[in-house]
Protein backbone atom coordinates (compact mmCIF):
# COMPACT_ATOMS: atom_id res chain seq x y z
CA UNK A 1 0.00 0.00 0.00
CA UNK A 2 1.35 3.42 -1.00
CA UNK A 3 -0.28 6.67 0.04
CA UNK A 4 -1.67 8.65 -2.88
CA UNK A 5 -1.01 5.80 -5.32
CA UNK A 6 -2.99 2.80 -4.14
CA UNK A 7 -4.92 4.75 -1.52
CA UNK A 8 -6.93 7.93 -1.36
CA UNK A 9 -5.52 11.04 0.32
CA UNK A 10 -6.34 12.94 3.49
CA UNK A 11 -9.36 11.49 5.25
CA UNK A 12 -9.59 8.84 2.51
CA UNK A 13 -6.09 7.49 3.13
CA UNK A 14 -7.57 4.21 4.38
CA UNK A 15 -9.48 3.65 1.13
CA UNK A 16 -7.64 1.15 -1.09
CA UNK A 17 -7.72 1.61 -4.86
CA UNK A 18 -7.56 -1.13 -7.48
CA UNK A 19 -5.30 -0.72 -10.56
CA UNK A 20 -8.10 0.76 -12.68
CA UNK A 21 -9.08 3.23 -9.97
CA UNK A 22 -5.46 4.28 -9.44
CA UNK A 23 -5.16 6.04 -12.79
CA UNK A 24 -8.65 7.54 -12.61
CA UNK A 25 -7.96 8.81 -9.10
CA UNK A 26 -5.06 10.99 -10.28
CA UNK A 27 -7.36 12.78 -12.72
CA UNK A 28 -10.14 13.16 -10.14
CA UNK A 29 -7.59 14.53 -7.67
CA UNK A 30 -6.87 17.41 -10.06
CA UNK A 31 -10.55 18.03 -10.79
CA UNK A 32 -11.46 18.16 -7.11
CA UNK A 33 -8.73 20.65 -6.22
CA UNK A 34 -8.67 22.92 -9.30
CA UNK A 35 -10.84 25.57 -7.66
CA UNK A 36 -10.30 29.28 -7.19
CA UNK A 37 -11.85 32.71 -7.49
CA UNK A 38 -10.78 36.20 -8.49
CA UNK A 39 -8.73 37.62 -11.32
CA UNK A 40 -6.00 35.62 -13.05
CA UNK A 41 -2.78 35.49 -11.08
CA UNK A 42 0.18 37.44 -12.45
CA UNK A 43 1.92 35.48 -15.17
CA UNK A 44 5.34 35.82 -13.52
CA UNK A 45 4.02 34.19 -10.33
CA UNK A 46 2.52 31.24 -12.23
CA UNK A 47 5.71 30.79 -14.23
CA UNK A 48 7.71 30.98 -11.01
CA UNK A 49 5.54 28.24 -9.51
CA UNK A 50 6.07 26.06 -12.58
CA UNK A 51 9.83 26.62 -12.37
CA UNK A 52 9.78 25.70 -8.68
CA UNK A 53 7.86 22.49 -9.37
CA UNK A 54 10.33 21.55 -12.11
CA UNK A 55 13.17 22.08 -9.66
CA UNK A 56 11.50 19.78 -7.12
CA UNK A 57 10.94 17.07 -9.74
CA UNK A 58 14.56 17.35 -10.92
CA UNK A 59 15.72 15.99 -7.56
CA UNK A 60 14.03 12.69 -8.45
CA UNK A 61 12.14 12.14 -5.21
CA UNK A 62 8.58 13.15 -6.12
CA UNK A 63 7.38 9.80 -7.46
CA UNK A 64 6.04 11.22 -10.71
CA UNK A 65 7.06 10.31 -14.25
CA UNK A 66 9.55 12.45 -16.15
CA UNK A 67 6.84 13.15 -18.75
CA UNK A 68 4.94 15.44 -16.38
CA UNK A 69 8.10 17.46 -15.75
CA UNK A 70 8.71 17.72 -19.49
CA UNK A 71 5.22 19.16 -20.01
CA UNK A 72 5.90 21.85 -17.42
CA UNK A 73 9.33 22.56 -18.92
CA UNK A 74 8.10 22.72 -22.53
CA UNK A 75 5.22 24.99 -21.55
CA UNK A 76 7.58 27.27 -19.62
CA UNK A 77 10.17 27.45 -22.41
CA UNK A 78 7.51 28.16 -25.05
CA UNK A 79 5.81 30.84 -22.94
CA UNK A 80 2.56 28.96 -22.39
CA UNK A 81 1.24 30.01 -18.99
CA UNK A 82 -1.82 28.42 -17.35
CA UNK A 83 -4.57 30.77 -16.20
CA UNK A 84 -4.66 30.43 -12.40
CA UNK A 85 -7.14 32.16 -10.11
CA UNK A 86 -5.65 34.69 -7.73
CA UNK A 87 -7.46 33.39 -4.64
CA UNK A 88 -8.12 29.92 -3.29
CA UNK A 89 -4.90 28.51 -1.86
CA UNK A 90 -4.69 27.49 1.79
CA UNK A 91 -0.94 27.05 1.48
CA UNK A 92 -0.56 24.73 4.46
CA UNK A 93 0.72 21.41 3.08
CA UNK A 94 0.85 22.83 -0.42
CA UNK A 95 -0.74 25.25 -2.89
CA UNK A 96 -3.12 22.50 -3.96
CA UNK A 97 -5.77 24.68 -5.63
CA UNK A 98 -3.55 26.86 -7.85
CA UNK A 99 -1.15 24.01 -8.61
CA UNK A 100 -4.14 21.90 -9.68
CA UNK A 101 -5.13 24.61 -12.14
CA UNK A 102 -1.62 24.40 -13.60
CA UNK A 103 -1.93 20.60 -13.78
CA UNK A 104 -5.36 20.93 -15.40
CA UNK A 105 -3.81 23.00 -18.17
CA UNK A 106 -1.21 20.28 -18.77
CA UNK A 107 -4.15 17.89 -19.19
CA UNK A 108 -5.52 20.06 -21.99
CA UNK A 109 -8.29 21.52 -19.87
CA UNK A 110 -8.68 25.02 -18.53
CA UNK A 111 -7.00 27.96 -20.27
CA UNK A 112 -3.55 29.37 -20.98
CA UNK A 113 -1.97 32.71 -21.75
CA UNK A 114 -0.33 32.61 -25.20
CA UNK A 115 1.27 35.81 -26.51
CA UNK A 116 -0.93 37.94 -24.29
CA UNK A 117 -4.17 36.19 -25.24
CA UNK A 118 -6.15 33.57 -23.33
CA UNK A 119 -6.97 30.41 -25.29
CA UNK A 120 -8.06 26.91 -24.31
CA UNK A 121 -5.23 24.72 -23.02
CA UNK A 122 -5.68 21.94 -25.57
CA UNK A 123 -5.12 24.38 -28.43
CA UNK A 124 -2.19 25.98 -26.61
CA UNK A 125 -0.45 22.63 -26.13
CA UNK A 126 -1.11 21.81 -29.79
CA UNK A 127 0.87 24.88 -30.84
CA UNK A 128 4.04 23.27 -29.46
CA UNK A 129 3.11 19.77 -30.64
CA UNK A 130 1.91 18.33 -27.33
CA UNK A 131 -1.20 16.27 -26.72
CA UNK A 132 -3.10 16.58 -23.41
CA UNK A 133 -1.14 14.91 -20.61
CA UNK A 134 -2.47 11.54 -19.45
CA UNK A 135 -1.82 11.09 -15.73
CA UNK A 136 -0.69 7.81 -14.23
CA UNK A 137 -0.03 6.63 -10.68
CA UNK A 138 1.04 9.53 -8.43
CA UNK A 139 1.51 11.98 -11.32
CA UNK A 140 -1.34 14.13 -10.04
CA UNK A 141 -0.01 14.33 -6.50
CA UNK A 142 3.52 14.99 -7.77
CA UNK A 143 2.21 17.94 -9.80
CA UNK A 144 0.28 19.70 -7.05
CA UNK A 145 1.65 18.81 -3.61
CA UNK A 146 4.02 21.69 -2.89
CA UNK A 147 4.03 25.33 -1.80
CA UNK A 148 5.41 26.50 -5.13
CA UNK A 149 3.06 29.46 -5.61
CA UNK A 150 3.93 30.85 -2.17
CA UNK A 151 7.62 30.31 -2.88
CA UNK A 152 7.39 32.03 -6.27
CA UNK A 153 5.56 34.99 -4.75
CA UNK A 154 8.12 35.29 -1.94
CA UNK A 155 11.04 35.07 -4.38
CA UNK A 156 9.59 37.80 -6.61
CA UNK A 157 8.91 40.06 -3.62
CA UNK A 158 12.48 39.50 -2.38
CA UNK A 159 13.92 40.31 -5.80
CA UNK A 160 11.77 43.44 -6.15
CA UNK A 161 12.57 44.60 -2.62
CA UNK A 162 16.30 44.33 -3.31
CA UNK A 163 15.84 46.52 -6.39
CA UNK A 164 13.77 49.00 -4.37
CA UNK A 165 16.53 49.19 -1.76
CA UNK A 166 19.07 50.07 -4.46
CA UNK A 167 16.71 52.74 -5.80
CA UNK A 168 16.29 54.05 -2.24
CA UNK A 169 20.06 54.43 -1.80
CA UNK A 170 20.44 56.19 -5.15
CA UNK A 171 17.54 58.57 -4.44
CA UNK A 172 18.94 59.32 -0.98
CA UNK A 173 22.41 60.02 -2.37
CA UNK A 174 20.97 62.40 -4.97
CA UNK A 175 18.98 64.17 -2.25
CA UNK A 176 22.09 64.55 -0.09
CA UNK A 177 23.84 66.19 -3.02
CA UNK A 178 20.91 68.50 -3.74
CA UNK A 179 20.85 69.60 -0.08
CA UNK A 180 24.64 69.89 0.15
CA UNK A 181 24.29 67.70 3.21
CA UNK A 182 26.67 67.18 6.10
CA UNK A 183 27.96 63.62 5.68
CA UNK A 184 28.99 62.99 9.28
CA UNK A 185 25.80 61.03 10.12
CA UNK A 186 26.89 58.46 7.52
CA UNK A 187 30.37 57.89 8.92
CA UNK A 188 30.98 54.13 8.98
CA UNK A 189 32.56 54.36 12.44
CA UNK A 190 29.32 55.64 13.95
CA UNK A 191 27.25 52.87 12.40
CA UNK A 192 29.78 50.23 13.37
CA UNK A 193 29.39 51.27 17.02
CA UNK A 194 25.62 50.86 16.83
CA UNK A 195 26.06 47.41 15.33
CA UNK A 196 23.07 47.32 12.98
CA UNK A 197 24.14 45.58 9.78
CA UNK A 198 21.42 47.16 7.66
CA UNK A 199 22.30 50.74 8.56
CA UNK A 200 26.01 49.98 8.11
CA UNK A 201 25.35 48.75 4.60
CA UNK A 202 23.18 51.73 3.62
CA UNK A 203 25.67 54.21 5.09
CA UNK A 204 28.47 52.52 3.16
CA UNK A 205 26.42 52.65 -0.06
CA UNK A 206 25.72 56.36 0.42
CA UNK A 207 29.42 57.06 0.89
CA UNK A 208 30.28 55.09 -2.25
CA UNK A 209 27.61 56.86 -4.31
CA UNK A 210 28.74 60.32 -3.17
CA UNK A 211 32.48 59.62 -3.11
CA UNK A 212 33.40 61.83 -6.07
CA UNK A 213 30.76 64.50 -5.51
CA UNK A 214 31.88 68.06 -6.27
CA UNK A 215 28.79 69.49 -4.57
CA UNK A 216 28.75 67.79 -1.18
CA UNK A 217 32.29 68.61 -0.21
CA UNK A 218 32.49 72.08 -1.74
CA UNK A 219 32.35 74.08 1.53
CA UNK A 220 31.61 71.76 4.48
CA UNK A 221 29.94 74.53 6.49
CA UNK A 222 26.57 72.86 7.06
CA UNK A 223 26.13 71.76 10.69
CA UNK A 224 23.12 69.48 10.46
CA UNK A 225 20.38 68.35 8.07
CA UNK A 226 16.76 67.40 8.64
CA UNK A 227 16.20 64.32 10.79
CA UNK A 228 14.51 62.56 7.88
CA UNK A 229 17.85 62.65 6.05
CA UNK A 230 20.14 61.92 8.98
CA UNK A 231 18.16 58.78 9.80
CA UNK A 232 18.21 57.43 6.24
CA UNK A 233 20.52 54.47 7.02
CA UNK A 234 18.42 53.38 10.01
CA UNK A 235 15.14 53.69 8.13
Amino acid sequence: TMYGITTGIGEFSEVTLNPKQTQEFQKLLIYSHAAGIGDPMDIEIVRGAMCGRINVHAKGNSGGRSEITKYLLDSLNNKLTPVVCEKGSVGACGDLAPMSQIALAMMGEGEMFVEGKIIDSKSALGIIGLKPLELEARDGLALINGSNVLTALAAIILYDSQRWMKMHDIAAAMTLEALKANMKPYDKRIHKLRGFKGSQKVAANLNILTKDSEILFSDGKKVQDAYSMRSTPQV
